[in-house]
């Protein structure tokens, strides 16, 4: 069933239909307006001095540009997605199904927590039940997502200017009732939180987005376009939206945000900020999409289009948001995000570093074809999977996010080179007619 851009789902974008870097910073930025990190400035605001927290918001940021520029830059230089990724970056054919199925149910967990978090939110500001508005945001949202990358982008259009247009409304609003120094300098008033720990949370809770980067870098038309847009996006994310709320929080003496944006800008500010965090979870939802069709293709050998998949998991993260059924299971979603950041760091330590499956893309990147075959398996990158992810989910020291994506990164790296990176054989890519085999050579008799 053909509903809505399949967006090239299972092959690479084409160079003409990669957009210019005015067109992707907009999509970018949209990134950075969100309802959470408002809660997470006011938050930090509350446990920290300014001076801490912009260190924190530093580091953190510091720690995500890496990771998202050189998985990133890997997804915008071959055109595909972070799950198609992982078929030429480390796992093989059928890891890579594994890869999508851990993405595809986390994204689709947390958009519908996301979703949870709408309708319990418009309950309060305007009433009604929250089933209803959860419905309301998840069929908004499944058809927009239905019809892919495009649709995203002007939603971004519209979303940016009026979340920021917010932000500035309630900086002014808000601070002009204070001495701005005074709050620079204000002492925190809740429990103590320190750098590391700040960074922790700053690091670790976006690691997820940082790693399914490539859903859209593969769109950016060059590399360092990818570069200086999520570095606009983190400083907007970190510097003024983080901040503003470290500042908000001092001068309200709160951290949630639904009390502070009421009582700056009104009703229709909370509206414009729950836009822009609709804007984020479509994300959720997209990459969720790219996740499951990978993961249907590879088990099941169907060819699934990726707007027909939407609307099904669109309707079964609205549903059960609706019955407030995946509030229970924000802990397994939480263990899931520590799954996933050691598939970042195999993609860097292979596609950089140790470019053992490197050639089949190398050799069909300038005309902008699939490879005709592809690793079936690949256990040692499963191996150093399961390894990096109990580092991250048992070491309970610095950031769990990271932890388990450096093991990944040094094992894999240190694996490959002793020749322990191998796999057990190879894959014809589905819908890839393999070039046919040269003629013999013919014998000329004298």
């Amino acid at each position: 069933m053909k509903i809505g851009n399949d967006d090239h789902a299972l092959g690479r974008v084409p160079r003409n239909e990669r957009y210019g870097f005015g067109s992707m910073l907009v999509q970018w930025l949209a990134q950075s307006g969100s309802l959470s990190q408002f809660v997470l400035g006011a938050t930090l605001g509350l446990g920290m001095t300014f001076r801490d927290a912009f260190w924190a918001f530093t580091l953190g940021a510091v720690i995500l540009e890496i990771v998202i520029f050189l998985i990133g830059a890997a997804g915008q230089r071959e055109g595909m997605s972070t799950t198609m990724l992982t078929r030429f970056a480390g796992f093989g054919r059928n890891g890579s199904a594994l890869v999508s199925l851990v993405i595809s149910v986390s994204l689709v967990g947390w958009f519908g927590v996301q979703n949870g978090i709408f309708g319990r939110s418009m309950t309060r500001l305007v009433g009604g039940p929250a089933w209803l508005w959860c419905v309301v945001a998840g069929v908004v949202l499944t058809l927009l997502v239905m019809y892919g990358f495009k649709i995203m982008m002007w939603l971004a259009r519209i979303a940016v200017p009026l979340f920021f247009g917010l932000v500035a409304w309630s900086v002014i609003s808000e601070l002009h009732q204070h001495s701005l120094s005074e709050l620079v300098n204000a002492a925190p008033t809740g429990a103590h939180i320190s750098i590391p720990a700040a960074a922790t949370i700053i690091a670790g809770g976006y690691m997820t987005g940082a790693i399914v980067a490539p859903d859209m870098t593969r769109y950016n038309r060059k590399p360092w376009h990818v570069l200086l847009q999520s570095s606009s996006s983190m400083i907007l994310s970190e510097y003024v939206v983080g901040m503003t709320g470290v500042l908000l929080g001092h001068a309200a003496g709160s951290s949630d945000v639904t009390n502070i944006v009421l009582s700056t800008s009104g009703l229709a500010g909370l509206v414009i900020v729950v836009l822009a965090t609709l804007k984020i979870n479509d994300w959720n939802l997209y990459g969720s999409s790219l996740g499951v069709v990978n993961f249907s293709s590879t088990v099941f050998g169907r060819r699934l289009h990726r707007g027909a998949v939407t609307i099904v998991i669109g309707a079964a993260g609205t549903i059960l948001s609706a019955l407030g059924f995946l509030d229970h299971f924000k802990d397994f979603l939480t263990v899931l995000g520590v799954a996933i950041p050691p598939v970042g760091g195999i993609i860097v330590a292979e596609y950089w570093i140790a470019r053992r499956q490197r050639p089949e893309l190398d050799a069909t990147r300038a005309a902008g074809t699939m490879p005709a075959r592809v690793a079936t398996w690949i256990p040692g990158s499963l191996a150093v999977w399961v390894a990096a992810f109990c580092v991250g989910r048992f070491v309970h020291w610095g950031i769990p996010a990271l932890n388990s994506l450096g093991t990944a990164l040094i094992l894999y790296v240190v694996l490959a080179y002793a020749g322990l990176i191998r796999p057990t054989g190879h894959t014809a890519m589905e819908g890839v007619t393999p070039a046919p085999a040269p003629a013999p050579a013919r014998t000329v008799t004298p």
